[in-house]
């Protein structure tokens, strides 16, 4: 319990004395739930200011630019740690030993196939379908096959679905991809790595043996280990409130799909690729630069900035690198959307306008390019965001069935019209 008090003075109320707890980091928080009984409640369009859960799993300091996954530096983690070694460390707590590591790599890639009858369900989708529409189908479906392990209270029952969950979703991301392009599905490898088996199953045909650059694997590594978790935001909120009504992780994850299919949340690198082939040429730089300065201009440059962060984005200085390394190794000159967005980073790092603002390139930024390097299309974007983000969602989801918790319940500040009677005819 906590010693420190707030105390509410409400006009024609007695004082109400609220409790004020403290986590091992980050603000303080009131407790308001005694509130309700109090015929009041708080209002906080966005939930900004409201904290609806404690959590163990990841913290943020935006002001500071730190992004910890367990206590452990994202930048520490991309240096020495791998996506699996991240999964793992999510789940679990703590870093695996080599021993633990290697059993949870290989329980992970032996769920990597799914069911057969699965391929019926991508082939009633149009081929024009986006991915992320069946994406959320298909994760959606796998309710429907994986049954056996889908009581919430077994510990045993919510590992075996987070197993399957990490596993499948590179699968069936790959085969959303191929249904789009008419390429026949591709089995995962065995032998592969997480993501060696993911570019084998997106650009692999039957055809030939894949061929996989560990420098392109490492990168998807990267990616996706930069996109694990990060705490609070909209999907992850929607898992937990989906996943506090007693649903099965399979529809609470296809939920957490639909909320990071918004433009607002997962669609940001998309959106930087897609402002890039506005830009249209390195020459129009100059003239968009200053429509992002205009205040009275819509236009907005996007992948610059973070809501969270109010300094460096502490995954984009790891994504800086690994971007560099990539278009090193492709050895690509000439593309023009890629010259535009060099020339764009050099700007926003040179510029005055944007250092004193902190507009400095973010994650998605960097990331889209590196996914446009390799030759995924833009579609694809926010499916691979949502494979990466699928760990962090069933840690956060495994967390809340641990321990007490309540279905969520927000509250509203009517507007609308009082009690009427209905009109005599």
């Amino acid at each position: 319990m906590s010693d420190r008090k707030a105390t509410l003075h409400v006009e024609g109320m007695d004082p109400i004395e609220l409790p004020i707890y403290s986590g091992t980091t980050g603000p303080d928080v009131i407790d308001v739930r005694t509130l309700v009984s109090q015929g009041l409640f708080t209002y906080d369009p966005g939930f900004v200011s409201t904290a609806s859960c404690e959590s163990k799993i990841t913290y943020i300091d935006g002001d500071k630019g730190v992004l910890l996954h367990r206590g452990y530096p994202i930048e520490q983690l991309a240096d020495e740690s791998s996506y699996l070694e991240t999964c793992y460390l999510l789940i679990y707590g703590e870093l695996p030993t080599a021993e633990q590591l290697a059993e949870f790599e290989a329980s992970v890639t032996m769920k990597t196939m799914v069911h057969e009858q699965l391929v019926n369900l991508f082939r009633g989708f149009r081929r024009d379908a986006h991915p992320m529409a069946i994406m959320c189908g298909a994760v959606g479906s796998l309710s429907a096959f994986y049954h056996d392990t889908m009581d919430i209270a077994d510990e045993a029952h919510r590992e075996e679905s987070a197993l399957r969950l990490i596993g499948k979703m590179p699968t069936l991301a790959a085969m959303s991809y191929k249904y789009s392009v008419g390429q026949p599905f591709m089995y995962p490898r065995n032998d592969l790595t997480y993501s060696e088996n993911f570019l084998h199953m997106m650009f692999g045909t039957p055809c030939e043996e894949s061929q996989i650059d560990p420098v392109l694997a490492k990168a998807m590594d990267k990616i996706f280990m930069l996109h694990a978790d990060h705490e609070q935001n909209a999907s992850t909120s929607t898992v937990r409130l989906a996943g506090s009504s007693g649903a099965n992780p399979f529809a609470c994850i296809a939920s957490g799909i639909a909320a990071l299919w918004g433009p607002a949340h997962g669609g940001a690198n998309e959106a930087v690729l897609d402002m890039l082939e506005e830009i249209g040429d390195v020459s129009n730089i100059d003239k968009f630069v200053a429509k992002a300065k205009d205040k009275n201009d819509p236009f907005r440059l996007m992948g610059f900035g973070h809501r969270v962060y109010k300094n460096f984005d502490p995954r984009a200085k790891v994504m800086r690198k690994t971007c560099d390394e990539v278009l090193d190794l492709l050895g690509i000159e000439d593309d023009p959307l890629l010259q535009i967005a060099k020339r764009l980073e050099q700007i926003a790092l040179e510029d005055e306008y944007f250092i004193q603002r902190k507009l400095y390139p973010n994650v998605d930024f960097y990331s889209g390019i590196i996914l446009k390097a390799i030759g995924i299309p833009t579609s694809m974007f926010t499916v691979i965001f949502a494979m990466a983000r699928t760990v962090g969602w069933i840690a956060h989801w495994h967390e809340m069935h641990s321990g007490p918790y309540r279905i969520g319940r927000p509250r509203q500040l009517y507007t609308g019209e009082t009690a009427r009677d209905y009109p005599k005819k």
